[in-house]
């Protein structure tokens, strides 16, 4: 297949609703055109990097600034009882929280409405907290360790929340005979389900959920039973709204971890939700006048967990560069992954964007098959949930010495692979195999010079991380174990840096740990 017969994304994925001036009460966006640069009109809809750059970001009327000035007021002059500017209290409204929310609002394609919140986790427990009591939620099984703290540890006690975890990777399409996804999905939901949370990849395994399938599938259900349509949201972190537009893909809401890609430089904790504009209006899960983002909007200024003004100043000085990031990431990443797959100390190299070559060697073993065939599923559903801008950029690349294939292509700068324990060292215990290979881990990783071994991820800089002893830690050992999260797992997190350089920093530790053994 090639990129020119697959690049099947319509014009209209990329068109999305029309962004927001700020005019509302307490600052808060309503509807509308925003003015172009400089006061003159757009007869078009801009490039994603046009539009990271100055959506949100024009120019002081007062003073002509080019770049927004940190407001750090906490409140604000009424010039008679309720008449004021638009902004009363920084809890409320905050002139740069507002044009973050703008910019975050024209970059995620589709979306009408951006709720920033002061962390990811935060973002997460508001979401869930606007479903109300006793609710159902579907969830991928392959979740963001912290998220599944909230919804098994925390929810369950504060709201009654029901969480039912899902393979979700390998959906069926709603005319085909369904397969096992997609009938657990179906028999799952509920009279009182009313999420289903996805991440896409998955963390840490990065497993990849067909969204429009998804999408697909839930509306067909609701039309067969009558149920409302559980909404679907996106955990678009890993992807950023570069590689994927979950919102012209049929989801309702997207979650953005800001704290990783879009801000870009590790020194900002936020967290934010995008949404379409037909979430302003009633519908059948949320009623009320101003629909699901009012809920949101109350619950933002009720729980108070917003981000600082000069948080969303830096978060929203990281997504002027987001399209720039987001492309080297990728294709560092690419150059990573191809690198680990040759390596004689690597078992699997997971990245969404590469799948190993087919050996017609007769030393092929059955797992080595199994591995290509799993990640050519995993390549397809990623290439089908590309955005157009990054369908566009990729290729563009085949007019260099990069020649892209459903096989090989930049997607984002996640890469997850698993250490091989030297047969000089297995026994017939597993759990000694393990053991062995958590130490041999953790003496790679602490080898690395660039590589920092740390948590978070979507920093210039490149981390590395083993999932089962760090960031998914609170996840039992038996469900890791299911999952695939191993002590030999390791995610990196590819900056920007120069490739060669990192790629020869792995080799280097690779040899000086592995080599011998």
């Amino acid at each position: 297949m090639t990129i020119g017969q697959d690049l099947h994304l319509a014009d209209h994925r990329d068109s999305h609703s029309t962004f927001k001036q700020v005019n509302g009460t307490n600052g808060h966006a309503s509807n509308g055109a925003v003015p172009n640069t400089n006061g003159h009109a757009s007869k078009k809809q801009d490039g994603f990097g046009t539009r990271a750059i100055h959506v949100g970001s024009e120019a002081s009327s007062e003073t002509g600034a080019v770049i927004p000035p940190i407001s750090l007021s906490t409140t604000y002059k009424q010039n008679g009882v309720g008449n004021h500017k638009g902004f009363e209290y920084s809890r409320s409204g905050n002139p740069n929280r507002n044009a973050l929310e703008q910019t975050l609002a024209s970059i995620e394609a589709g979306g009408a409405e951006a709720i920033a919140f002061a962390s990811g986790s935060s973002t997460t427990a508001n979401i869930i907290q606007s479903l109300g009591p006793n609710a159902h939620v579907i969830s991928v099984n392959d979740v963001y360790g912290g998220t599944f703290r909230y919804m098994t540890r925390v929810a369950p006690t504060t709201q009654g929340l029901q969480t039912t975890f899902l393979d979700l990777q390998d959906l069926s399409e709603p005319s085909s005979p369904s397969s096992p996804s997609t009938e657990a999905l179906l028999s799952s939901i509920t009279p009182s389900t009313k999420l289903v949370w996805v991440e896409t990849p998955t963390n840490p395994t990065l497993r990849m959920i067909d969204i429009a399938r998804l999408s697909s599938i839930l509306t067909a259900h609701s039309q067969q039973t009558g149920l409302p349509r559980p909404l679907i949201l996106v955990d678009n972190t890993f992807a950023s709204p570069f590689y994927t537009s979950p919102l012209l893909l049929g989801a309702d809401i997207v979650l953005h971890s800001l704290t990783k890609y879009i801000n870009g430089h590790s020194d900002v904790v936020m967290g934010a939700l995008i949404l379409p504009a037909r979430h302003t209006l009633p519908s059948p899960l949320f009623p009320e006048e101003g629909g699901l983002v009012a809920k949101l909007r109350f619950l933002q200024n009720a729980n108070g967990a917003v981000p600082s003004p000069y948080d969303s100043w830096l978060a929203q000085r990281g997504a002027k560069t987001l399209h720039l990031r987001m492309k080297q990431h990728g294709l560092n990443a690419l150059k990573v992954s191809q690198f680990l797959h040759s390596s004689p100390y690597v078992e699997e190299v997971i990245y969404p964007g590469f799948v190993p070559p087919s050996s017609s060697s007769s030393s092929s073993s059955s797992e080595d098959d199994a591995q290509v065939a799993q990640a050519q599923k995993r390549a397809s559903t990623a290439w089908r949930n590309l955005s157009l801008h990054a369908s566009k950029w990729i290729s563009s690349l085949s007019s260099t010495s990069f020649v892209p294939s459903q096989s090989a292509f930049p997607y984002s700068g996640m890469v997850s692979f698993r250490l091989r324990l030297p047969p000089t060292l297995l026994t017939s215990s597993h759990t000694e195999n393990e053991s062995r290979l958590a130490s041999l881990t953790s003496d790679f990783l602490s080898s690395l010079r660039l590589f920092t071994l740390a948590e978070s991820l979507g920093g210039v800089e490149s981390l590395a991380e083993v999932p089962a002893r760090m960031t998914h830690a609170s996840i039992p050992p038996k469900e890791r174990e299911e999952l695939g999260i191993s002590e030999g797992l390791v995610r990196l997190s590819v900056g920007v840096e120069e490739a060669e350089d990192l790629v020869k920093d792995l080799e280097e530790g690779l040899e000086k740990v592995f080599g011998g053994l």
